[in-house]
This record gives C-alpha cells, structure tokens and sequence, in this order.
C-alpha cells in the first residue's frame, strides 16, 4: 500500500519569524506566512506534521513557474535541509519578485 505524500492541514498560526497572524488559506495546505515567507520545519511530506525539527525555514530564492505561479526555496536554519513549495495567492508579491533573483 501506498503511503499519501500529501495531507490536507490547513490550519492558521502566528508566524514564529515575524509575530504576526496568519489565517487558514482555505483552498489548501497553508504552509508559510505571505508577510515574510517564512514557514516552520514541521513537516517530512506536505501537512503530515511529522518532522522533530522545528527550526524556521527562511525564504531563499522564488522561481516563477508558468503553472503554478511562484515556488519557494525555503532553508531551515536548524538542520540546513532545503525544501520548496508553491506560492499562495496571498503571499507578498513584492518580496516574492525580490527573491527571483535570489537576493532578499
């Protein structure tokens, strides 16, 4: 049997990076904070909340993507992994433009 690489978890936070509150997304997994784009190493597969790490993931780079708009490259301050994920609607499109370059 198959294990599921995706779980539903759309749950709101007050992000640990930047204090402020952040609501369910409501169409999907929200994974980081459209503020600053940071988001929390809580996870091995998308929402299964199943990784002991914890540390902050700071937003790297952002890679347009002609289908699903911008990805993310997140590293986590604690442990160094890498991971990416997909931009939500909401996210600050300044910033996100920002990283394409991979500056911040």
């Amino acid at each position: 049997m198959e294990t599921k690489r995706f779980t539903k978890n759309d749950n709101g936070f007050i992000c640990a990076n930047c204090g402020k509150e952040v609501p369910p997304l409501g169409y999907t997994s929200r994974n980081h904070c459209p503020h600053c784009l940071c988001s929390l190493h809580v996870d091995i597969n998308p929402g299964d909340r199943a990784s002991d790490c914890g540390g902050i993931l700071d937003p790297l780079r952002s890679d347009p993507d002609p289908k699903k708009g911008f990805i993310i490259t997140h590293k986590c301050r604690k442990c160094g992994d890498i991971r990416r994920n997909k931009a939500a609607a909401d996210d600050d499109r300044d910033l996100l433009i920002r990283l394409t370059a991979g500056a911040k």
